[in-house]
């Protein structure tokens, strides 16, 4: 059976969500949604959640495009703990501008890595990104024998994480650069097109002239970039670096997010508007919880529950059977 108007849009699913989200909020917390000006910056709930949602809608960014060519990337948590380290180790001494293009170029070279070992290697993308899981949070670890480094100075660097611009958070602007240039660079080239293409048929992809290496490549590496700047926003906002949590489990949050935003995991077509609400999806019901002062454990188990309910949906038996209706 057909779903008539708004309801048979990709987007209906999690926009639906969000606004159940939201509404629950609203009615269980008094002034969730109140929103007022103090000294020229916009403070509320809303803005909150946005903010804070920011490092993962970055991720999701990237994970989209991972994803939509039959990929994962799982390391994302450790590049972020990678990120943060180096800037906090270099900002001191090197200055903001030395510290942001060594933590992002770090974040590029585990995205070399990873698109190294899919594309060329061909290992399996949850085994390969695996691999930097593991081996990267260790790493940004032994960068800081394991401690908190907390930074004192400069105050630009703070800017980042934890400034306004327009009355508004500055990371709502660094998102709003990214997502809208990576839009234009997925519908205005036909970069997109490759992307879906090979998600489809990688092999039918690489026989019709599509650069299926490259492809690949790209895609770690930007979903690299894309945690990076999550982990210099998180560092800057938090004014430290903890290897030890810093991005944990924010890869699962990703995935959640893209597959919440109408994304199948078995690659294709994919929505970036969709991970961006599947991300505020995610904050939000992390931020409701908190605020009905239900214990934050209760948060991993609706994410469980939403998960498997989004494989279910996912699942090849119940996607024939809703194809029969």
């Amino acid at each position: 059976m057909k779903l008539p108007g708004f309801l048979s849009h990709p987007l209906s699913r999690p926009l639906i969500a969000l606004a159940l989200l939201l509404g629950v909020a609203a009615v269980s917390v008094p002034g969730f949604l109140h929103l007022e000006v103090k000294d020229g910056h916009l403070y509320g709930s809303l803005v909150d959640i946005v903010h804070r949602a920011v490092p993962l809608m970055l991720i999701a960014l990237g994970m989209t495009l991972v994803i939509a060519t039959r990929g994962i990337d799982i390391s994302v948590g450790a590049i972020v703990a990678i990120a943060g380290t180096v800037a906090a180790m270099l900002v001191g001494s090197q200055g903001v501008a030395v510290a942001f293009a060594a933590a992002l170029g770090a974040a590029l070279l585990c995205g070399l890595w990873n698109g190294l070992l899919v594309a060329t290697l061909g290992l399996q993308p949850i085994i390969a990104t695996l691999i930097l899981m593991v081996a990267g949070r260790g790493l940004a670890q032994l960068f800081t024998d394991g401690q908190i480094l907390t930074i004192y100075e400069p105050a630009s660097f703070f800017w980042l994480g934890g400034g306004y611009l327009l009355g508004l958070p500055v990371s709502v602007f660094v998102l709003a650069l990214v997502a809208g240039l990576t839009g234009l660079l997925m519908r205005r080239t036909a970069l997109g097109l490759f992307i879906e293409s090979v998600g489809v048929n990688p092999v039918a992809s690489r026989l019709a002239g599509v650069p299926t290496l490259a492809v690949m490549l790209f895609v770690y590496l930007y979903s690299s970039l894309g945690a990076g700047l999550a982990g210099l926003m998180i560092t800057s906002n938090i004014k430290s670096a903890d290897a030890n949590n810093a991005g944990l489990l924010l890869e699962l949050d990703a995935i959640l997010a893209v597959t919440l935003g109408g994304g199948q995991l078995n690659g294709g077509r994919f929505s970036l508007v969709g991970s961006l609400i599947g991300a505020l999806v995610i904050q939000t019901l992390t931020s409701t919880i908190y605020a009905l002062g239900i214990p934050p454990q209760v948060t991993m188990v609706v994410k469980a529950i939403v998960v498997f309910a989004v494989c279910i949906l996912q699942s090849p038996v119940w996607i024939k059977k809703g194809g029969a209706r």
